[in-house]
């Protein structure tokens, strides 16, 4: 017996060398390659760092960045858990169509979608056009090229990685829980909040994770949409790279923008490790 459990330990590491091979090769060698760049170009040292923290634009960048990052996550959530909501409510035909759409929207081409909101927030596009026929407004509003425009578009295109984990966790909740707290007099606003939003937590904080970490690293949506003024981390890297050629500074900021990915993935694992729900299941 304990001749046959050592003999499975190294069949099981030669199943996940090629696995392991992939993910270093593609994965972390880059990073490395990142990282050593950042402390050797043009100097050895932490240079690049602390000229960046010392730079008032890229501190605004870096503001910028975490602004829309935040925003876009609170607004996804708060569309998307609804779109979730209905998509477990309704009937299977009809919540098959609504999650189809909800798909159809991620695989459409991420430039066309970009490009559609370009035409309607424009100041001649049909948002304006409809805002002002209505009377709601007297002048076109400014929706482009601002933080307006890019919180709207990324909060579009982020929505579906809200609702699938989303809808997946309601999916799992069984109706008689939120009938035995009905039965037992708690009215419909504690049902919601005290009983079912804790148990779509797993689903609320993986897509908001999910989402906030893809718009720290979101380039083609804010270039597009927005301005100068308003510019993110992305665009500063491809701008230190494209127009000045300074590795240095790119790969650094590249760098701080992996950092805080991995204390926001430890962060989302802590909580869901600490969670009352995660232990329940455990048990």
């Amino acid at each position: 017996m304990f001749l046959s459990t050592s003999h499975r330990k190294p069949k099981g590491i030669l199943l996940l060398l090629p696995i392991l091979l992939f993910l270093g090769i593609f994965f972390l060698i880059p990073l490395i390659g990142l990282l050593i760049k950042s402390v050797t170009e043009p100097t050895l040292g932490l240079g690049n760092f602390s000229e960046l923290l010392a730079t008032s634009t890229y501190i605004q960048v870096l503001g910028n960045t975490f602004l829309v990052a935040t925003l876009v996550t609170l607004f996804a959530i708060l569309l998307g858990f609804p779109l979730a909501w209905c998509i477990t409510l309704f009937p299977k035909g009809w919540g098959r169509l609504l999650l189809n759409i909800v798909l159809l929207s991620m695989w459409t081409s991420l430039l066309a979608r970009t490009y559609s909101w370009l035409v309607l927030l424009q100041s001649s596009g049909v948002l304006n056009k409809v805002l002002m026929g209505i009377g709601i407004i007297d002048q076109p509003l400014e929706l482009v090229h601002n933080l307006a425009g890019v919180i709207i578009g990324m909060t579009y295109i982020m929505i579906p990685f809200v609702v699938l984990p989303l809808q997946a966790s309601m999916s799992t909740i069984d109706p008689m829980i939120l009938q035995a707290a009905s039965v037992c007099g708690a009215p419909a606003r504690t049902v919601f909040f005290r009983v079912f939003i804790p148990l779509c937590k797993p689903g609320i904080f993986s897509g908001a994770l999910m989402v906030f970490v893809m718009s720290l690293g979101y380039y083609v949506t804010p270039a597009l949409l927005g301005g100068v003024s308003n510019m993110m981390l992305p665009e500063f890297i491809v701008q230190q790279i494209q127009n000045f050629l300074n590795w240095g500074i790119a790969s650094a900021s590249a760098s701080i923008l992996i950092l805080v990915t991995l204390v926001m993935f430890y962060i989302y694992l802590k909580i869901q490790t600490d969670s009352p729900t995660s232990s329940n299941t455990g048990d």
